[in-house]
């Protein structure tokens, strides 16, 4: 025993202090001061950076690098640079280190230091590197050690809590879990441009890179764990707690102020003060806690992990047994089950196993394959089958892993595409095999295997570098920020499109006359990447000013939604007045415009507008300025401005009829077209022109939608369509069109429309002429394709656009044509009579043209055929009887139906009296109206009787050839029929006309009737009025004499 203490006190100094002291680098140079050494370090990431260091300064082939995944072994090595697991016992060196030696008192690894501690040591110098709280410790275990305490180099302070969104650049921020971790870099990311992040899972490649992107300036944020509080250089000036609990693979717990220290005293290197503070949901520190960080003082490491170095591996059970074995040194405590011995007992279950292991190399060989860490972490029993299949293969008669087998295991991992955690799991397998290729006797080739799974984890960690750079890292943020540190002035262009460029990365774009920033681009860097963007703005924007100032007419545009467009760019938005066609022009432009180029600006657009509205809407400007129209005439041109050149006519129905011819030539001067619906400017129904009308309505009355929400236009060039129920009428209206039913119709097109039903209405069929297409004599029409041509529209829809314009639809018979015609008298054909049943079709001579030329004054009245009184003849009882065989056939046919439109009928009370009387004068109207509704199909069941009622009251119905007598319940009490119907009717006219004319005058007048505003247009007909006797020449005065003598055969064929 006294010989083992004095190896243990042999040249030992302990050089101890707080982080930041620099005891790693006081422990190279002290071992380049030797012709040989050796380092031992808590982490393989740090092994290496001291490997490439001494390599650097040395020479490669002078130092070896040895770790569990790697070794690097120079036939001639002078330096040793290991893990703490990893120094080889059989190398003697003059000088020996150990770094963090406080690690000892760590339940997982402190078994590891403490052997260290205890056993390792030079023949020259042996430097143990830690905190001060192993100073007792030490002295306890080592009498004699040498102490050098280590001041802080500079000064660390509690700065207390901040959101994470408000730390200081160069900033830490330490979580506990991979979750926690990715979750506060995301953050970051959204708010500060990105971070670095480094977890105990990264491969030393990765985590590496992962430094290396904070070291360079392209983050100013490492979101890391606990793993930056060892070995970790880095230009950190603040570190953030964002957790003070973390799970040490057993349990949950708080860490200890001097684990705090130990991550804390990260920030603040070399001279640089550092401060540490709490974000997130971490909890603030207390006063004790402060204290004892900022002036390093905690409580001693009292007991030391330990277990012991002699192993009996003469059986399995014995070497089990020396695993539990407990020491015998106060300062000392047996560790706990790590994961070698939980991997040994399990394996030792297996019978095969156990058979295996009867000689003692077998149980060595056996302990050396529990020793593979775990890096999978995926459970102990999946780590213990891998070690038995390991140890299997071992100990077969070619006793190596089959090359088949451990290929298959690294292909497994030799893939570079997944996710974040996918990478990871991958590197971690590969890792494993890494170390397994590195035991020297376990493979038939296993340099081969050491280069292979050492090439894939590169491949894997450069992946997960790429990886975790693109999800938590902004790379256009990283580089402005690398830029704003390294310059004083940022580089700033523009594009032709109007991007902006600073230091070669998009931050924004110019669009007219305003700067959008890209929002990815704002953040704490937003501030300089706007002002390194001014200085182009500006420049770009002065001189976007003078070229719209300069700018011709058609280089400027105006959107349906109100905006004035420069290059398809928006510069300015128009305003609604009182005065619709004076409106204002507000710029859309930003800060970066100066005064003067502003009010250029603006003076060009208002020149530009008003241009604008008085080309396109030239006559309703001017009739608005007429000083030519008076009285009336300027009430409906104040009118039509007001409402942007569009007008129903029933709305100003009284002042159009008062109008006198003058004033109506007046007005049609600067082209107002009086229609039969709607009084217009036919020039502005021109899309350039409807276009404008359109905007300033929306400007005026798109109310709280606003503009953006009402619908697009129809498209230039339709006659008709299905307008949206859900936008208003005006809206329709503004544009053109005049909403029917179903159709919004195009104003002009409407108005031929009506131009197309008038002569069709007024067709009375005199002298046998061939009637028009669609007319049919007696005062309807029928649907004809130019009507649905005119519209582009079904013939329902059509249906609905007549119903809305006030028609209505009666369905008839068709009767079969008579064949036979009668003789006149005087031996010539007597006429036939027309296909609707009429006696006499009464005849209206129809306008040769149609249009404003024709009919400049046209109204929904106008419509109404101007009647011609018809004296019709009697006709013998005889005619009709020999008539009678011939419509037999017809009667038995099928009978076929047809739709014809009519004007619709006003009620009793409305009917206008001189039509009263001239429907009284008619002969025998009652008799054949009755006969007409007995035969024709009503086109509703409500509607029928009274249609034929009104009809038949009216006399509107043609008179037809003689029919037989109706049956004498039909409605006798209301319709008297033949003869006695009408000089009764007449009587009762004759009296009642002297009253009628005294009270409506000679002159009767069609618009006497009183109309509500909202009243639909209608269009009416009338049996013309009669004019005396019968004309002694007319082909009826030949009928009535061939009536007359047939009757007379017949009475003395009787006699």
């Amino acid at each position: 025993m006294a010989s083992d203490l004095e190896t243990r006190i042999r040249h030992v100094t302990a050089v101890l202090g707080p982080t930041n002291t620099g005891k790693t680098h006081l422990a190279i140079e002290r071992m380049l001061g030797h012709e040989s050494g050796m380092i031992g370090l808590p982490l393989r990431l740090l092994a290496r950076e001291v490997y490439d260091k001494i390599a650097h300064r040395v020479g490669a082939d002078k130092v070896a690098l040895i770790t569990g995944e790697e070794k690097i072994k120079p036939e001639r090595a002078r330096y040793w640079v290991c893990t703490v697991e990893a120094m080889p016992r059989d190398v003697d060196v003059d000088f020996l280190a150990i770094d963090e030696i406080q690690l000892s008192g760590d339940p997982e690894r402190g078994h590891v230091f403490t052997d260290r501690l205890l056993h390792a040591r030079g023949r020259s110098e042996t430097l143990l590197l830690g905190a001060q709280t192993m100073r007792e410790a030490i002295n306890d275990l080592i009498p004699g050690a040498n102490f050098i305490s280590r001041p802080r180099l500079s000064k660390l302070s509690y700065s207390g809590q901040k959101k994470i969104t408000r730390l200081p650049q160069r900033s830490a921020i330490v979580a506990f879990s991979a979750a926690e971790v990715y979750a506060v870099a995301e953050l970051i990311r959204r708010q500060r441009g990105g971070a670095a992040v480094v977890l105990g899972a990264l491969s030393p490649r990765t985590r590496n890179a992962q430094v290396a992107l904070y070291q360079s300036g392209d983050v100013d944020f490492l979101v890391a764990t606990d793993a930056i509080g060892m070995g970790l250089n880095l230009d950190l000036d603040h570190v953030a707690f964002s957790a003070t609990r973390k799970f040490d693979g057993h349990n949950h717990r708080n860490l200890t102020p001097s684990e705090l220290s130990q991550i804390a005293g990260r920030a603040g290197r070399h001279m640089n003060d550092g401060t540490f503070g709490v974000t997130g949901s971490a909890d603030p520190f207390d006063s004790d806690t402060i204290e004892r960080l900022e002036t390093h003082n905690f409580e001693s490491v009292r007991v030391l992990q330990w277990r012991t170095r002699d192993l009996d591996f003469r059986t399995l059970e014995g070497l089990k047994q020396s695993l539990r074995e407990m020491p015998n040194i106060t300062r000392l405590a047996r560790a706990r089950a790590a994961d070698d011995v939980v991997a040994l007992e399990t394996v030792s279950a297996d019978r095969d196993i156990a058979a295996m292991t009867s000689a003692p190399a077998a149980v060595a060989k056996l302990w050396e394959v529990c020793q593979i860490p775990d890096y999978r972490k995926i459970s102990g029993q999946n780590h213990a089958e891998l070690v038995a299949s390991i140890f299997g293969y071992l100990m077969s008669p070619d006793e190596h892993i089959p090359e088949d087998w451990f290929a298959k295991q690294v292909g497994l991992a030799d893939r570079t595409d997944g996710d974040i955690d996918t990478l990871a799991n991958r590197i971690a397998h590969i890792r494993t095999w890494t170390f397994v290729s590195n035991r020297a006797t376990w493979l038939k080739d296993p340099e081969h295997w050491q280069g292979k799974t050492r090439e894939i984890e590169d491949r894997l960690s450069d992946a997960l570098h790429e990886q975790l750079t693109q999800r938590f890292v902004d790379q256009r943020t990283s580089a402005l920020m690398k830029g704003m540190r390294d310059k004083d002035e940022l580089h700033a262009e523009i594009a032709a499109d109007g991007a902006i460029n600073v230091e070669n990365h998009f931050v924004g774009r110019l669009k007219g006359f305003r700067f959008q920033l890209d929002p990815a681009a704002d953040g704490v860097q937003g501030k300089a990447t706007r002002t390194a963007a001014a200085q182009v703005v500006g420049r770009e924007l002065a001189m976007r000013a003078r070229r719209v100032a300069a700018a011709q007419p058609d280089a400027l545009s105006l959107s349906r939604k109100g905006r004035i467009l420069w290059r398809e760019e928006e510069i300015a938005q128009i305003e609604a007045t009182e005065d619709p066609l004076k409106p204002t022009v507000s710029l859309l432009v930003d800060e970066h415009l100066s005064g003067p180029d502003k009010e250029k600006v603006q003076a060009r657009l208002e020149t530009w507008l008003t241009q604008t509205i008085g080309e396109r809407l030239k006559p309703l400007v001017e009739i608005s300025k007429a000083e030519d129209i008076t009285g009336l005439g300027r009430g409906i041109a104040f009118r039509l401005r007001e409402n942007l050149g569009i007008l129903r006519r029933e709305t100003v129905a009284e002042e159009i009829k008062s109008l006198d011819q003058n004033s109506r030539a007046q007005l049609r001067k600067y082209g107002v077209r009086f229609g039969a619906f709607n009084i217009y400017f036919p020039i502005l129904l021109k899309p350039a022109a409807a276009e404008l009308v359109l905007t300033l309505w929306s400007l005026k009355n798109a109310g709280a939608t606003g503009v953006d929400a009402l619908p697009d236009p129809p498209r230039a060039g339709l006659t008709s369509f299905n307008p949206d129920p859900a936008c208003p009428e005006a809206f329709y209206r503004a544009y053109g069109y005049h909403v029917c039913g179903p159709r919004a119709v195009r104003l002009d097109m409407l108005e031929r429309l009506a131009d197309v039903i008038r002569p069709l209405l007024a067709w009375r069929g005199t002298n046998g002429s061939a009637p028009p297409k669609g007319a049919t004599g007696d005062g309807g029409f029928t649907v004809t394709p130019e009507m649905m041509s005119l519209l582009g529209c079904s013939p329902d829809e059509l249906g609905g656009v007549l119903k809305e314009l006030g028609f209505r639809l009666d369905r008839r018979p068709i009767k079969p044509q008579v064949q036979q015609p009668a003789t006149a008298a005087d031996g010539t054909e007597a006429p036939a009579a027309p296909s609707g049943g009429a006696e006499a079709a009464p005849a209206v001579e129809a306008p040769a043209t149609t249009g404003e030329t024709a009919m400049p004054d046209a109204d929904a009245a106008s419509l109404v055929a101007e009647p011609v009184a018809v004296e019709t003849a009697p006709v013998a009882e005889g005619a009709a009887a020999e008539a009678t065989p011939a419509a037999a056939p017809a009667a038995d046919a099928e009978i076929k139906y047809e739709e014809v439109w009519r004007p619709r009928r006003h009620q009793r009370g409305e009917r206008r009296p001189e039509r009263r009387e001239q429907r009284n004068r008619q002969r025998g109207g009652g008799r054949q109206a009755a006969a007409t509704a007995a035969t024709a199909p009503p086109s509703t069941p409500a509607e029928a009787a009274p249609a034929a009622a009104a009809a038949a009251a009216t006399g509107d119905a043609p008179a037809a050839a003689p029919a037989r007598e109706p049956k004498p319940e039909r409605r006798d009490d209301r319709r008297p029929h033949g003869k006695e119907r009408g000089e009764r009717g007449r009587e009762r006219d004759r009296d009642a006309a002297p009253h009628r004319r005294a009270q409506h005058g000679d002159r009767p007048r069609r618009d006497d009737r009183r109309k509500d505003d909202r009243r639909k247009a209608e269009v009416h007909t009338a049996a013309p009025p009669r004019r005396g006797g019968i004309d002694p020449d007319s082909p009826f005065a030949a009928l009535g004499a061939l009536r007359d003598e047939l009757a007379k055969r017949g009475k003395e064929s009787g006699t």
